[in-house]
């Protein structure tokens, strides 16, 4: 007969507990640069498109900032940067203490304070009327007649508004056969420069801004209009209750980004309208950096001014993002 084995016999036979206090082996700690350099290797072809870009901003972009240490200084191309007397912010205390340069101020925020009351809202309402076209073939036509004045550059632009606005013009002579009027200066009033300017900037870029609007209201659900139809909603209330808040968002957006520009009127434009009758109102702090930088060769102030007005720009941005966000709105960042 088989003797049944003992206990001690089938303790020693039972598998080992696992030790509780055993920790898995460590692995290695590898080095950061180690693996910026594995992850640069692996992505190479992607780092490789990038790098022209990089390149563009790092040559154009950053290394000419290092530039605005003129501002600073008494700058002389003679002495270099290096050698320059350091004058702290000598020329800044000018920009608020010149009568001039307030003058050029005021006509800056003035003339963007208009381009945002009347320029601003044209790109939005264009895209709600093209987007409540049906007729598609039609809706392309307009899109294209609209988006075909922002490929033209401001030199073509102030020609063909001084051919139809020259006192021997096609404007100032159809006055004439309808109503008699006698020629107006259109170009060498004040008065006339900075709606001028205003309209410009509407003809050429509303269509254009259009395709940021549009695309927003791509995204909108078509059952919403559907489902507003049903409650018995007219095309009225289908814009107000659903086109708007579908833009919303984006108008937000732009608006932030318009506040970031409102001291850059554009050069180019301003610098073709003026004329000796319209400096006084016409000269902003783009044309007048010009005037005073690069004619009278006042290097520093120049620089001054136009670090000033990033430095305001940046400041609107910010504070415009913040307020975006406290009333639940995305912002830029």
């Amino acid at each position: 007969m088989a003797r049944a084995s003992s206990p001690l016999h089938a303790t020693s036979r039972r598998p080992a507990a696992p030790d509780t206090d055993a920790r898995p082996p460590v692995q290695p700690r590898r080095n950061k640069p180690h693996q910026l350099a594995g992850r640069l290797w692996r992505e190479r072809y992607l780092f490789l498109l990038l790098l022209p870009g990089l390149l563009y901003f790092i040559i154009y972009r950053y290394i000419p900032m290092l530039g605005n240490v003129i501002a600073f200084e008494d700058y002389s191309p003679f002495r270099g940067f290096l050698h320059s007397e350091w004058v702290g912010f000598r020329h800044f205390r000018t920009i608020f203490s010149d009568q001039e340069v307030i003058r050029v101020l005021w006509n800056t925020i003035w003339l963007s304070t208009l381009q945002i009351a009347f320029a601003f809202p044209v790109p939005i309402i264009l895209a709600i009327m093209l987007n409540e076209m049906r007729n598609e073939r039609f809706k392309r036509i307009i899109q294209s007649i609209l988006y075909l004045p922002h490929f033209l550059s401001w030199v073509v632009v102030i020609g063909i508004v001084t051919i139809f606005l020259k006192t021997e013009g096609i404007v100032n002579r159809l006055l004439d056969m309808a109503f008699g009027i006698e020629p107006i200066t259109f170009l060498q009033q004040p008065g006339w420069f900075m709606p001028l300017i205003v309209l410009e900037v509407i003809w050429k870029e509303s269509g254009w801004g259009t395709i940021i609007f549009l695309a927003a209201l791509a995204g909108v659900n078509p059952s919403l209009y559907e489902a507003a139809v049903v409650d018995g909603a007219n095309r009225w209330r289908q814009i107000w209750h659903i086109t708007l808040p579908a833009l919303r968002s984006t108008i937000v957006i732009l608006f932030i980004l318009r506040l970031g520009s409102v001291l850059d009127s554009g050069f180019e434009q301003i610098f073709l309208m003026l004329n000796p009758f319209t400096m006084k109102v016409g000269n902003v702090l783009d044309t007048y950096v010009y005037f005073k930088g690069i004619q009278q060769a006042d290097f520093s102030f120049g620089t001054a001014v136009g670090l000033f007005k990033s430095v305001v720009g940046l400041v609107l941005i910010l504070a415009a993002n913040k307020l975006a966000r406290k009333f639940g709105e995305d912002g830029v960042f």
